[in-house]
């Protein structure tokens, strides 16, 4: 069938066939789909939705789009998280070498920013040397040797969602639930998982922004993953304040191996970090229970069994063979660092994280367009938390910017969307539900 005749069906809100939906994604795929047909029908579909049996046709096209990978050779169990991404969100550069210190081997394919959110690729893009796109031998052999690795899609590794991907993240069709789904999905399946957990966040820093709507994505991507093979779990957690300390691609990997040496470490940080492993760990049958996961992902936390497993995977991927012990010697640095004081005493009640996070897109630090390139130098440190108290002396962060214009940008934006108040706030639980 003709593209714009399978994009007219769904803009009618029609429902697409198998045939209808693997011959536009082999489309894509082979170059014979323009960009502006493949933003119609992403268009198309976020307005209109899809059923069950599309978003598994969809996810399954885009999987089979190119290679599938196979990890027979491991003597464990194949496991992955997942996170629907979010505004500090640097967890997959901790969660990966914690769970190959329990014995679970972890092909993580990760994606780049999106929208308002960061991408942990471009947050390891800023390690020198580093590939987030190595051969598939290299990337199996990291796997097999070092427990995990963290890379994006290979040349041909799920390469239909590669393009859907950047396409959507520029033409405001990032928020929707089949096109999240079959995106994450595709390139989890292409990894040849045998567990999966999902950190779906929720709150007004993520895609979605209300409980209903992440229980609606949690369970579509729930039910698609375990009727591909795939045992999936999935933890609803608050995304309504930035996640950790830092926000920016080379300040968010500085704070994740600060995170492994177990020093300055954030409590809501840790407390995702170590539910979403212990879940899966559990799930994947290497402990009997989460208390037990937990002990011992706390036990290779504090002996730096973790810390060196991060090594391996950087020096193996073409990092530093140093790089954790001085990360600020190789990473980028920011020309200006200054901060940006609280305008009156008070406790931070609320924040708007999505604008936080969009914050850093006139930092530099994020893309309007596919093929930006973007400064990984740039971002916030020290960012303060809700519940924290400040007054006209305290800095609500530090900003890492270019240049003096670019700083006070970011400072008027964060003196626009950080709430300060006279009482101080009931916090929010981190993980709100488990489905």
């Amino acid at each position: 069938m003709l593209p714009q005749e399978i994009i007219r069906k769904k803009r009618d809100k029609q429902s697409l066939s198998r045939d209808d939906i693997y011959s536009f994604v082999q489309g894509i795929t082979n170059g014979t789909i323009a960009d502006c047909q493949t933003a119609a029908l992403t268009m198309a579909i976020l307005l209109n939705g899809m059923n069950k049996e599309e978003i598994s046709t969809l996810t399954l096209s885009m999987r089979d789009s190119g290679d599938v990978l196979s990890w027979n050779e491991l003597n464990g169990p194949v496991v992955d998280k997942h996170s629907t991404g979010g505004v500090g969100d640097k967890i997959s550069l901790m969660l990966a070498p914690l769970l190959a210190s329990c014995g679970a081997f972890v092909p993580m394919i990760s994606g780049r920013g999106l929208g308002h959110t960061g991408g942990t690729l471009d947050k390891l893009d800023s390690i020198p040397g580093y590939q987030t796109t190595p051969s598939n031998d290299l990337f199996k052999k990291t796997v097999k040797k070092v427990g995990c690795a963290i890379i994006g899609q290979t040349g041909n590794l799920a390469p239909a969602d590669k393009k859907i991907y950047s396409i959507r993240d520029v033409c405001a069709t990032v928020e929707s639930i089949p096109l999240i789904t079959a995106s994450i999905l595709s390139k989890k399946l292409a990894a040849g998982l045998n567990f999966l957990i999902m950190d779906l966040k929720c709150g007004n820093g993520a895609f979605m922004d209300n409980l209903n709507q992440a229980r609606e994505l949690a369970t579509s991507i729930v039910n698609v993953a375990n009727f591909a093979g795939t045992q999936t779990h999935a933890l609803i957690t608050d995304m309504n304040q930035v996640l950790g300390h830092t926000v920016g691609n080379a300040l968010e990997v500085i704070e994740a191996v600060d995170f492994l040496k177990n020093n300055h470490i954030d409590p809501r940080l840790y407390k995702i970090t170590f539910s979403l492993a212990s879940t899966l760990l559990a799930n994947a049958h290497i402990f009997n229970n989460t208390d037990e996961a937990q002990k011992t992902l706390q036990k290779n936390l504090e002996n730096g069994t973790a810390l060196e497993i991060f090594a391996q995977m950087i020096s193996s991927l073409g990092g530093p063979t140093d790089f954790v012990d001085n990360p600020e010697k190789y990473l980028p640095q920011s020309p200006l660092k200054l901060p940006v004081f609280a305008p009156k005493k008070g406790y931070i009640s609320a924040m708007n994280t999505r604008n936080i996070g969009l914050s850093i897109i006139e930092l530099k630090g994020g893309r309007t367009t596919p093929e930006q390139k973007i400064d990984h130098s740039t971002g916030y440190s020290e960012f303060c938390q809700t519940g924290d108290f400040v007054d006209e002396k305290t800095p609500l962060a530090f900003v890492h910017a270019l240049d003096q214009s670019d700083y006070e940008q970011a400072a008027s934006n964060l003196l626009n969307n950080i709430t300060i108040s006279d009482r101080k706030p009931a916090l929010k639980p981190e993980i709100i539900e488990v489905i």
